[in-house]
């Protein structure tokens, strides 16, 4: 029997009067330290599970045995003193995040391994084996999905209309963080409106990966060494998604810092940029305003660059994509940057810190030059998905993110 594209399941989420302290950042946006800071005196926060080595001696190789060990241990715990607990029956659930005047209003699945496997929920990056053996190894010692994965699917009158009726009732919960997003989750419990979803995911081609490649790679990695084992059929053919509609989604821009200007002095950079860019001093911050723009800070001073040369071929999605543009153009040719994953000349910046943060790196001494570029459209993610090609490293940071810990999907 063929898995639904996305499928109810029954969630293991926080009781309602937990929720705020439960809720956390994601595991892979916080280091150790800053896990530790942020759980203290917190003992029922998802720090526990997501972030179990903070409960060991500072040092802990973070991908020990014990550490996993210390993951499920923790969850036990909240689930035997009914901090968690687990739905009665399957569901859907209605996820939305609010950022200053930014909404959007998502659902909570399973979402199907073997479409993962066919490239129906399709991948846009590449990921690494080791990343991928640490969330392997989560999976398995919590028999459960903490992490949720980011997906993206074109609305539907259907799904639309169930969100629309789920959200007109009273919400499990709402949460407001610290950083002042506010996540709130729905239970869609509904027969007649989980049958009306179930129908009209079925009913879509595809469903894109936004955010979150290594935890859904591992989750079919989990799944198939279970079915290798004959454990067929069950919950881990499934793994737990948020899709949210493209149009309400928001990806900031991902600008780039490197430290040399690879033996040049100012003058003979510039030149050297001339080639291929018209740079023209700015009066002000050079925040793009549109795509093919490029704003770049050097020694205390704003440039706007615009490309001289016709773009690659509609034909080639990645090559049009700015942060490819900008590499391909500058950053390896003029600076000599040609691994972004290996080379430590190059650091990255998320948009949410905004050009402050570039100045703040150059001015600093730390870096010699920031270049700002307008955000990856959704559109953009999406022919490259669709084409089966891979965008270039950091090319999307989305915001808002979601919460571990406002449901997690258990596989038994």
């Amino acid at each position: 029997m063929s898995v639904p594209l996305l499928r109810p399941f029954a969630g293991l989420r926080p009781a309602p009067q937990y929720a705020a302290e439960v809720a956390a950042p994601p595991y892979d946006v916080l280091s150790s330290d800053e896990a530790r800071a942020m759980a203290a005196g917190k003992p029922w926060s998802f720090l526990h599970i997501s972030k179990p080595e903070i409960d060991l001696p500072a040092g802990t190789d973070l991908y020990a045995p014990e550490v996993y060990a210390k993951a499920r241990e923790n969850l036990d715990r909240m689930v035997a003193a009914g901090v968690l607990r687990r739905d009665a029956k399957p569901c859907f659930y209605v996820y939305r995040l609010k950022m200053g005047d930014h909404v959007q209003t998502g659902i909570v699945g399973g979402g199907s391994v073997a479409a993962y496997d066919a490239n129906r929920i399709r991948k846009h990056e590449f990921t690494r084996p080791d990343k991928e053996d640490d969330r392997v190894r989560q999976i398995d010692a919590c028999d459960a999905q903490t992490g949720p994965v980011l997906l993206a699917h074109r609305n539907t009158p259907a799904v639309a209309a169930a969100i629309a009726a789920t959200v007109a009732g009273v919400p499990a919960y709402a949460v407001t963080a610290a950083d002042g997003i506010t996540h709130t989750l729905w239970v869609m419990d509904d027969d007649r409106l989980v049958e009306s979803v179930v129908r009209a995911f079925d009913a879509m081609p595809a469903l894109y990966i936004a955010d979150g490649h290594h935890r859904s790679a591992a989750a079919s990695r989990v799944a198939n060494a279970r079915r290798a084992k004959g454990a067929s059929g069950g919950l881990s053919e499934s793994f737990l998604v948020v899709t949210f509609p493209i149009e309400e989604m928001k990806i900031f821009d991902y600008n780039r810092v490197v430290k040399d200007l690879n033996g040049m002095g100012r003058e003979a950079f510039l030149a050297a940029l001339a080639e291929d860019f018209a740079v023209v001093p700015a009066n002000g911050r050079a925040k793009p305003a549109a795509a093919r723009e490029f704003g770049m800070y050097l020694g205390g001073q704003w440039y706007r660059l615009t490309l001289k040369k016709p773009l690659p071929p509609e034909s080639d999605p990645v090559g049009r994509l700015d942060v490819s543009l900008l590499s391909d153009r500058l950053l390896t040719p003029v600076l000599g940057i040609h691994d972004l994953r290996k080379d430590k000349r190059i650091d990255f910046v998320g948009g949410k810190r905004g050009l402050e943060e570039l100045e703040r790196r150059v001015d600093s001494g730390e870096m010699a030059v920031a270049f700002a570029l307008f955000a990856t459209r959704m559109e953009d993610l999406v022919a490259v998905a669709e084409a089966g090609e891979v965008m270039p490293p950091k090319s999307t940071w989305f915001e808002p993110k979601l919460a571990d810990g406002m449901v997690s999907y258990p596989l038994g």
